[in-house]
């Protein structure tokens, strides 16, 4: 990490920023400076090379065209790929996920080659989108609370041997294998089905980034009331009977 600040990289919103995603970075760079850290945000659009020198990278989720689009300059760029390599943290959401495995099928109904960052591949499901309110058990390692969120996909993605679970589901289908699973992490490259914003819902997902980039095991305390009113509201609304 740099002596002077934390370096949040906001990857191509001009491509993957759907559902609001780009709350993430609000709420990173936010919960950051609340505990008196100062923050460089560097917002990269498709047409800039990605730093290669960022703390913390964030990719939301895209419409199928702009997803193959955003796959075929970050290969071709390599700045996220060799960040990964430097030990940065990656969290990413839907199409941004699925670009950091092996591969996806893109608008043309091709496989495509993703960034290899996660142990997963994904394809496109042929029954009804896997659409609204999830819940779902993070990995118990993390300590984290309940995840809610919501997902609007098609893809069906798959996990390799060297990926584990980010959650479980409760409610919501996740990955769509049918296994219960939702998202995925390999060391300390993340991704989830989850938009909502997933940091808006989740704010301990933010902090756990925090934590990873600043390799500390605590942080101290923010006022969370409106997180947890947040929170609440949409857990209350998945888990009302329809």
């Amino acid at each position: 990490m740099s002596d002077s600040s934390l370096r949040l990289v906001w990857v191509y919103p001009d491509l993957l920023s759907t559902y609001g995603d780009q709350g993430n970075a609000l709420v990173v760079e936010r919960r950051a400076r609340q505990r008196g850290l100062d923050v460089m945000r560097i917002d990269v659009r498709s047409d800039q090379p990605v730093p290669t020198s960022g703390d913390i990278y964030l990719i939301g989720g895209g419409e199928d065209r702009p997803q193959r689009l955003a796959a075929e300059r970050l290969r071709r760029d390599g700045g996220l790929s060799r960040a990964a390599s430097n030990g940065a943290i990656i969290f990413s959401v839907c199409a941004g996920y699925q670009i950091l495995g092996h591969e996806f099928i893109n608008d043309l109904g091709e496989r495509e080659p993703g960034l290899g960052l996660i142990d997963v591949i994904s394809t496109r499901g042929e029954g009804e989108r896997c659409v609204g309110d999830v819940l779902a058990d993070i990995d118990p390692q993390f300590g984290l609370p309940q995840l809610t969120g919501f997902e609007n996909h098609q893809g069906i993605t798959h996990l390799g041997p060297t990926a584990r679970p980010f959650a479980r589901t409760v409610i919501g289908r996740g990955n769509g294998t049918g296994d219960g699973t939702e998202g995925a992490y390999n060391d300390t490259v993340f991704g989830t089905y989850m938009h909502g914003p997933v940091m808006a819902r989740n704010p301990q997902i933010a902090d756990l980034l925090l934590k990873l980039a600043l390799d500390v095991n605590a942080l101290p305390p923010t006022d969370d009331r409106w997180y947890e009113a947040l929170r609440a509201e949409r857990i209350a609304s998945a888990t009302q009977p329809v």
